[in-house]
């Protein structure tokens, strides 16, 4: 089974061939410079970018596959959640090339397809479904914050999630108090390499709360109060240093934190991690370091399939139509708040 796979739902556009669970070509087109300039994504750019991009990077996905169009049996694009405009131009690119072509048709759950991108490994990048195992799995992106236990292969059932901003999010707008390049996050894992993380001690918000859920307003909320009250923290680099080290520590504590002990909870021997905020280098090291003194199987995305990728959304595809699922209506609209489970 050969299938064509894209992904829009905020700022890159991915497309993806896959066949027989190994990706045959991966391709992302970044737009990181283009809302640079803004701090953060800016929507309506976002998708004039999309529809700038998506063909010619579909037509350099089948070529470096060596896949012709005729030959392909599925097609399958992100139908949600994510930023609806960027979602739109996806979906119906890959609805048009699935009527064109006469094949069926699959949307895809952004964050399902994240939740089994651990099992995708290897180079070029191979699914491993044969060594699945019950797990809890944590996706950490900048829009979201989840925790998942992962029964079956296509049973699972969200624990907990975000009940204000992401911790992606919180890496970005305490990045951006602290007047640092875009996108915050992979600057803030940079310049906390050389900072002493216990030198401010930041809140850890709902650490100790009985419930699987997150929040990280809060945590956001005090570097302002903090930056506010201490205006010359920003003037020297080592202070910054400290400063991301500690955000980043809090960060990374809450989110170990509660992962492991929903695993202990549930009863799973395996721990998975996704999304973006998973490129964080403290993040992997303390999920390292916790699943190993409790003796838990830790599998951790790729990097590269880390971020938003087509990758994932082939696979995924790939997985529901060889379980006879249905395929999608060519008349689907986009989801841009679809709740996963």
């Amino acid at each position: 089974m050969t299938i064509l796979a894209f992904e829009t739902s905020c700022d890159e556009t991915s497309v993806a061939v896959v066949r027989d669970g190994r990706v045959l070509s991966s391709l992302v087109s970044s737009q990181i410079k283009l809302h640079a300039e803004y701090g953060g994504v800016v929507p309506e750019l976002a998708a004039r970018e999309h529809l700038r991009n998506l063909m010619p990077v579909a037509r350099a996905a089948l070529e470096e596959a060596d896949v012709f169009a005729g030959s392909l049996d599925a097609i399958a694009a992100t139908q949600g959640p994510g930023l609806p405009n960027a979602l739109l131009l996806g979906l119906k690119a890959a609805q048009a090339t699935a009527f064109a072509l006469r094949k069926p048709f699959l949307g895809i759950h952004h964050h399902e397809a994240h939740l089994y991108s651990p099992w995708i490994a290897g180079e070029p990048p191979l699914a491993d479904f044969a060594s699945f195992q019950p797990n809890v799995s944590l996706v950490v992106s900048g829009g979201h914050t989840l925790l998942v236990h992962v029964k079956s292969e296509r049973e699972y059932a969200v624990l907990g999630s975000t009940i204000d901003d992401a911790a992606g999010e919180c890496f970005d707008k305490t990045a951006k108090l602290m007047g640092l390049a875009y996108p915050g996050g992979p600057e803030i894992d940079r310049l906390a390499a050389r900072g002493n993380a216990k030198k401010y001690d930041f809140p850890r918000p709902m650490l100790r709360d009985a419930s699987d859920d997150f929040s990280f307003s809060g945590l956001k909320t005090s570097v302002r109060y903090f930056l506010r009250d201490h205006a010359e923290a920003l003037e020297n680099q080592q202070t910054i240093c400290d400063l991301c080290a500690s955000v980043q520590a809090a960060i990374v504590e809450v989110l170990v934190g509660k992962t492991i002990r929903a695993a202990k909870r549930v009863g799973v021997e395996c721990v998975t991690a996704s999304g973006g905020v998973t490129c964080n280098s403290a993040l992997r090291t303390a999920l390292e370091q916790a699943c190993a003194s409790e003796n838990f199987t830790l599998r951790l995305a790729n990097r590269n399939l880390c971020t938003d990728n087509a990758a994932m959304i082939g696979i995924l595809a790939e997985q529901k139509l060889l379980h006879g699922a249905p395929a999608t209506s060519l008349d689907a609209e986009i989801m841009p708040g679809w709740a996963l489970g």
